[in-house]
């Protein structure tokens, strides 16, 4: 979901709750280690040189941030890592982003930093309510233990083994979820007004964000998409999808983001580009203004009727392909509001191993919305009662089938726009 050093990345999150073998060596300490480590002084300096240069909020959240370096850099003298960790932590809190936040040296190293590295837990996207600091899912990753589980997007987590999640920093309870492959842990998770137990026997996730399907449903042929995550591998997964199906001379598509917490930017603008022949596909917007407008290039993959499924689990990346597409009038979404995370951070590697990610940026769809903490609407709205919510939780294999009635209303959308030739393809 984020890549390294100072890259961008977008996600709906603050950390997969998964560990990570990581390759390369981006994560290796640097010859600086020993003098970060002997003058903890410096890691806070590093900290807030950074926010102070690339923090998205110039007025630091009404901060006075000049006065905030003379409190816990000039004024302070730290004995050891620990002090000056529990200091950033502190001082970050003064941003009220939870975007923004500091990863101690552990932490980074089991951050998911490179998505093409092997993930072992639960696979849940876990995110803090900026308000109420409930730790809430984002969503499950697709096949996930956590998934076949039946936990959902938007699920509070309120104990962990029985211990209260109340008032407890993400990064802690990354630690509780975690550990070896074949253990268990408990999640208590609060849903409507139900209290549930989830014992889920942590494993290795694997992650591979494309699956689809040449189907022949209500009198039309048609290619059925689902984009889980925006990793390393989606874009050329998703360009294999298309030219497979398009090869199969199918007469539309349903591209299915739900649950689809996010990932990396340049994938989601890659894969706008093989819908879209022309025109913006996003804007990214700093403290200064505009400072990068990607727009889409080139003959797309196919041009044939094009229907999104969306809903509260679908974010970020979701949410920068979906408004595209909306705006430029190249598909109908159909489903629920998006989950509205329309902040970017760039991740770096400080000089003692640990990490930082600030939100550096905001992006607008191409008509110039705005989508941070209001979502995108799609086209047509589709609920899901209770019960029919419990079935597909009960019934995985039957989402995104006709026993699924946010798929049933995109299929019926596709065979009107295939019928009425809307986008058609000559083949």
């Amino acid at each position: 979901m984020t890549t390294m050093k100072k890259n961008l990345a977008l996600g709906a999150t603050a950390t997969v709750v998964a560990a990570i073998t990581l390759t390369g060596a981006g994560i290796h300490l640097s010859q600086g280690h020993a003098f970060f480590k002997s003058n903890p002084n410096e890691i806070v300096d590093e900290v807030w040189q950074a926010v102070n240069r690339n923090y998205l909020d110039a007025t630091f959240n009404q901060e006075d941030w000049m006065a905030v370096r003379t409190e816990y850099v000039r004024d302070r003298t730290y004995a050891n890592p620990e002090a000056a960790y529990a200091a950033i932590e502190e001082m970050l809190e003064k941003l009220g982003d939870p975007y923004t936040r500091f990863l101690k040296p552990d932490e980074f190293r089991n951050m998911q930093i490179d998505t093409s590295g092997e993930l072992t837990g639960v696979g849940i996207q876990l995110g803090q309510d900026e308000e109420t600091k409930d730790l809430v899912v984002v969503a499950p990753i697709e096949d996930s233990p956590a998934f076949s589980a039946g936990v959902l997007a938007r699920d509070k987590i309120v104990a962990i083994d029985g211990k209260s999640t109340e008032g407890m920093d993400i990064n802690d309870a990354v630690k509780l979820i975690r550990g070896p492959v074949g253990t268990t842990v408990t999640l208590t998770i609060a849903r409507d007004d139900e209290t549930l137990q989830f014992p889920i026997r942590r494993d290795r996730i694997e992650l591979h964000p494309v699956r689809q399907e040449e189907r022949k449903e209500k009198g039309i042929h048609l290619g059925y998409i689902r984009l889980t995550q925006f990793n390393g591998n989606a874009a050329v997964e998703m360009r294999d999808a298309i030219k497979e199906l398009e090869k199969a001379d199918v007469g539309g598509y349903i591209l299915d983001l739900r649950s689809n917490p996010g990932g990396l930017l340049f994938s989601s603008i890659e894969i706008a580009r093989m819908w879209l022949d022309e025109g913006t596909i996003v804007s990214t917007v700093n403290r200064q203004g505009e400072v990068d407008r990607q727009v889409a290039k080139g003959k797309p993959l196919t041009e044939r009727p094009l229907v999104v499924l969306v809903d509260g689990g679908s974010a970020s990346a979701s949410e920068i392909l979906s408004g595209a597409l909306q705006d430029l009038d190249r598909a109908t979404l159909v489903g629920t509001k998006t989950f509205g995370k329309g902040l970017v951070q760039s991740v770096r590697h400080l000089g003692d191993g640990s990490g930082l990610a600030v939100t550096v940026a905001k992006y607008l769809t191409p008509s110039g919305r705005d989508i941070n903490k209001l979502g995108i609407e799609p086209d047509i709205i589709v609920e899901l009662s209770d019960e029919q919510r419990e079935f597909l939780v009960d019934n995985r294999d039957r989402i995104g089938t006709l026993d699924d009635p946010q798929y049933a209303r995109a299929l019926s959308e596709l065979v009107q726009k295939v019928g009425t030739g809307a986008n058609a393809q000559t083949p």
